[in-house]
């Protein structure tokens, strides 16, 4: 089968399509025939030694597909099912071993690519939005990179959830992106000072929270935007990997909240991945929530794809369609 594999650490370039050999599920695994592969910041932080992996490493960690044989010992799944996955390393192929503990059912009539585009970045945004600080009827939030695969959804769950939404972008198409979603007020900040403007939108009170996924260059910022015991949730760092942070900061700034969440830690147990999952799915199939998918690549495509997430170029979520 063809497959993105890293060889040695660099840019989009360091992406080779290669060709290797599909193994047979082991125990507990489920081969799945790959419909479409969810491109995310986090490949780009394999790709490139920012997190570092052992190599040669096939890329990619989520997608969707329909299951082409089943390991021993699984027996909620069989073949011909569709599943998505959030957390199965070497994603980035035309066939993809699952642990059948992480495959999640996809329901009928959700096509293939909505599947893959939302297992990490929709439970990231659910459990953002409900259990890292669940927002609450009134709560003032930011959402950083509001147009973003994540930024979208996190948007609509806020508004869902009744919290009043101060979004920032980069560009008009983002600032229309971000309104369509929901944002009741959406900051350039190329061209304004989103802390200052938070401020001025709350009477000077200040955010309930801030969501976080850009990093170094909106966090301390960010931080000054927070009302007393207010929460920032730096859940990534596409601008680069934030400085270390003197704890007494928190303090003057009124007793503030920091954390860092990962979404393996708020899918810990089957029963908590599912139940995030099937919230999702559900909002998906009523109607409730939307998914914007901003671009489909090829696998050879790959590194065009890297390109244009890092670039900022890009809206939504990103697909390589196998």
């Amino acid at each position: 089968m063809r497959a993105i594999q890293v060889n040695s650490y660099g840019g989009p370039e360091a992406l080779e399509l290669v060709d290797v050999d599909a193994s047979a599920p082991g125990p507990g695994q489920v081969l799945v025939d790959a419909a479409a592969c969810g491109v995310n910041y986090i490949d780009t932080y394999q790709r490139s030694g920012i997190y570092q992996v052992p190599l040669p490493l096939v890329l990619g960690l989520e997608g969707a597909g329909t299951v082409a044989a089943v390991g021993e010992g699984v027996s909620e799944l069989a073949v011909g099912d569709r599943v998505a996955w959030a957390a199965a390393q070497g994603s980035y192929a035309e066939r993809v071993l699952v642990d059948a503990a992480r495959a999640i059912p996809v329901p009928d009539g959700l096509p293939d690519d909505v599947a893959a585009a939302v297992p990490l970045q929709g439970m990231t945004a659910h459990y953002l939005a409900t259990s890292t600080y669940p927002v609450q009827a009134g709560d003032t939030v930011i959402v950083h990179a509001a147009a973003g695969g994540v930024g979208l959804l996190l948007t609509q769950m806020v508004k869902m959830r009744g919290g009043r939404v101060i979004a920032t972008v980069s560009t008009e198409e983002k600032a229309a992106l971000a309104r369509r979603a929901g944002a009741d007020e959406v900051v350039r900040y190329d061209e304004e000072d989103f802390a200052a403007e938070a401020r001025r939108l709350t009477g000077g009170r200040g955010v309930a929270a801030v969501y976080d996924g850009v990093g170094r260059t909106t966090f301390d910022a960010g931080l000054s935007t927070l009302r007393p015991r207010g929460t920032m949730v730096l859940y990534g760092a596409s601008s680069g990997p934030v400085p270390p942070v003197e704890p007494q900061r928190l303090n003057s700034g009124g007793s503030l909240f920091l954390t860092r969440p990962s979404l393996v830690h708020y899918t810990a147990t089957r029963h908590e991945l599912l139940q995030r999952a099937g919230e999702v799915f559900g909002w998906i199939a009523s109607g409730k929530l939307d998914v914007r998918i901003g671009g489909r690549y090829g696998l050879a495509e790959a590194g065009k794809a890297h390109e244009d997430l890092q670039g900022r170029r890009t809206t939504g979520k990103l697909l390589l369609v196998p």
